[in-house]
Order: C-alpha cells, then structure tokens, then sequence
C-alpha cells in the first residue's frame, strides 16, 4: 500500500514552509534514515528524514522549490516495488480546509491576468491545490457586463472587485479607463498602469516607485513572536553602565596569546560565560511559565541574537558553565556560520533559558530588548566605548560599555532582576577571578 509523504510540523507554532526540494529523484529507492526533500520552517531550513521506505512517487501538480506548503500537505508517495500510483488523492483535511488553497508563483501570475481571485478557488490537484487549469476554468466562469448589472459602472463600464478596490485606494475614476479584459471588463493591471501615468498635479495620486517582497515564513514567525511577547508579558528594562577597562585588557591578552583566530574568545564569548556565572548565583531570572507555574530550569542554555539576511536567529549555546572560554568561542563561530549559512537545525534553535542580544558591533550604544518567549528575562549589550570618568578623584578615560535588562514583571520584581544585573557589572569590571576554570 502506498505510503503518504506529508509536510511535518517542524516547530510548534508551524502551520505552513517553504518546499526547498527533493533529495531523491522519482523512480529512486528510498530506504529509513534517508533524508528525503528539504523544508524551510518557522527559522531554519531542514532536512526532513524518511522513516519509511520505498520507490519515490510524485502525483501531478506536487510542490515546486519555493513553493508554499500546509502542514500535513501530500507530497508524494513512497511505493511498494512494482505498485502502481494512488488515482485518486486524498481530500485537504479539515484544519487546513478553511485556509487558501496553496499555489505555485506561475499559478499566481496566471491568476492576477485573468482577474480571478485565488480565494475563490477550489483546487483540483494534490492537496487542493490550485492549478493552472483551476484558474483558467475559473476565468471562464466570470460573468459578462450584460448578466451581472451589479459589475456594470455609472457609464454602461464593467469592472472586477479587485480593481474596484484598487481603483479607491488609489484614488483613480476607473470611469474613464479602458478596460483589456474580456468584453472590455477593467482588470487590476488596467487601474495600475493608469495610476502610473497620473500627474503628480492632477489630483490623483502617482504610483510609488519600489517593489513588494515576499513575506517569508521566518519573517512571519519573528513577527509573530515579538507581537506575542509584547502583548503576552509585562516587560520592564533596567539599563545600566559598567566599567568595561578590565575586560578590555582580558581581551587584548588573550588576542596576543590566541593558538588561532577560531578559539581567542571574544567580547561576547567573554560575556555569555560571565552571564551565565551570575545566573548560577540568581537561578530564578531564568523562570518560564508552564501549565500555570513558574519552572526555573536547573541548566544554564543561552541564546545569542545572530543577524542573518534571512531575519534574527538565536541559537542556543547549552551547558555554558561547563565550558571554557575557548570552547565557547568555537561554539559561537560555529553557531554564527550555520545561521548566515541557513543551515541551522531546530534542536540548535530550541531550549534556550536565557538570551543575550549584542548590537555594539553596529555601533549601538543601548536598546531595549523584548523578551524570547518564554524565557522571561533578556540581557541587551551596547558597543565598548572609551569616555572620561571620576575614577576617586581623576578624571580617567575609561572603556565603558551598556548593558539593558528586560524581564517580565510578572514573574520577578525590579529588585531580584537588579540585584542579578548589579552581580553581572561586578564580574564585568573584574573579570578574571571569576573566569578561572
């Protein structure tokens, strides 16, 4: 009997990715353990494993590369040596049935053409989704002017309501435009290139000039998360400056007596070991909240915020006590190169206690950053800056650095988050004692 390859979930708030592509080609033997297609989730790219074995079979109209796809969407089928394909597939499961039939960029070009609205459609290929044939079948089932009178303008004129929408928001009397549709009808593409060629004097407003981007599911999920915390916690940021002239000659020691570039640990690795220090001495700024109660984990996982092309990404470093400053280095250039590389997997992305989010690379002195739910505190660093300050009664030039703690007032009042942010400038300013494995 053949056997169904789905979209799996990959995080736990997926409900849709991006299909990458194929590992195995049609007719080819699939056996347990090979990774089958590649699926880009809520934050990574992965390659999703076959549990199951068999002769790859693909149904038409199966995802292209780039293609959005559903969670428990049909892929294809893994065959029995001499099985004949399924001929009839199986109908879009109810979670997804009230969701918008996928289709492919060719589909949807051929769609904003013909006019037809996408959510109008019921898809006829594998997993409902919508096919080239849909579209046009659909096209050709839109009414003329003479028989929907309610689609007829003021001057005798047909229109699509995709185009009359567009024609109000961008102020153009669709009245006096020629349509190229069927019988005359005015499509959206009509109301756009006549936006295009009103005269920033005529009272119309003039097409902007830029392009649309595709949202992607990583940029979907990084705005869903930040809208979550912010609206789901009460956050409170303390900010702080500490003497930073210590960790700078740390640093310069260890530059100068560095085996090699990888493992001469660096500003951040220095502070990812010593933050983990002070959350050994204060436990509870680690609280998440679970089935109602609070849970301190009794672990030590920090995430680091990693700017990438494709959006933020926060591996998880685990176990940071246990590791030394040159592990901790490797560690984080690792980590860093699999996230710019798009190579992240979800276990590096998953069971982080507490993060640390550092933009003094970018020249920024001090944010404020919103908690990675659903941890409940985050440790936001500036840059290093050198400033003059009263030293007993001097005025030294000093390297002074910014640190911003934001927690959730729900689980820790002001006092525990500073007494935990006063013990951190303390290691800072003197760090070596503290580092000494």
């Amino acid at each position: 009997m053949a056997i169904e390859i789905v979209v799996p979930r990959l995080g736990w708030s997926m409900e849709e990715g991006v299909f990458g592509e194929w590992l195995k080609q049609p007719g080819e033997e699939v056996v347990p353990g090979d990774m089958l297609f590649v699926l880009e989730g809520e934050k990574a790219a992965q390659e999703v494993e076959s549990f199951d074995g068999g002769v790859l079979s693909l149904p038409a109209g199966a995802p292209q590369p780039g293609d959005t796809v559903q969670v428990g969407q049909l892929l294809g089928y893994l065959l029995a040596a001499g099985e004949a394909p399924p001929t009839e597939l199986p109908a879009p499961s109810a979670a997804t049935a009230s969701e918008p039939a996928a289709a492919g960029p060719a589909v949807r070009q051929l769609a904003r053409e013909l006019d037809v609205d996408l959510q109008q459609v019921s898809g006829t290929a594998s997993g409902g989704r919508i096919s080239a044939a849909d579209v046009r079948q659909a096209a050709e089932k839109t009414v003329s002017p003479a028989e929907s009178p309610a689609r007829v303008g003021r001057r005798g004129k047909a229109i699509s309501p995709r185009a009359r929408r567009v024609a109000r928001e961008l102020e153009i009397d669709w009245t006096q435009i020629a349509g190229t549709g069927r019988t005359g009808r005015i499509r959206e593409c009509d109301v756009r290139a006549a936006a295009s060629q009103v005269p920033a004097t005529s009272g119309g407003t003039p097409a902007e000039s830029g392009r649309s981007d595709r949202i992607s599911p990583l940029r979907k999920t990084i705005a869903q998360r930040m809208s979550t915390a912010t609206s789901e916690t009460a956050a409170v940021t303390l900010h702080t400056e500490v003497d930073a002239t210590n960790l700078v000659n740390l640093r310069g020691q260890f530059r100068s007596a560095g085996d090699s570039k990888e493992s001469v640990p660096g500003y951040n690795d220095i502070l990812i070991k010593l933050t983990a220090l002070a959350l050994g001495r204060h436990p509870h700024l680690q609280s998440q909240w679970r089935d109602g109660t609070l849970w301190v984990p009794g672990d030590v996982h920090i995430a680091i915020g990693i700017d990438t092309d494709q959006g933020l990404l926060a591996p998880v470093i685990r176990d940071v006590p246990s590791r030394s400053l040159r592990q901790l280095a490797v560690e984080t250039r690792r980590l860093a190169e699999k996230a710019r590389g798009g190579a992240l997997t979800v276990d590096e992305m998953q069971g982080g206690t507490f993060t640390i989010s550092n933009l003094g690379n970018y020249g920024v002195d001090a944010f404020t950053p919103i908690i990675n739910l659903p941890q409940s505190a985050i440790l936001g660093v500036g840059r290093i800056r050198q400033l003059p300050v009263v030293v007993g009664e001097q005025v030294l030039p000093r390297f002074v650095v910014s640190l911003s703690l934001t927690f959730d007032h729900r689980v820790h009042d002001g006092g525990p988050a500073a007494r935990f942010l006063n013990t951190l400038r303390e290691f800072i300013e003197k760090p070596g004692p503290w580092l000494i494995d």
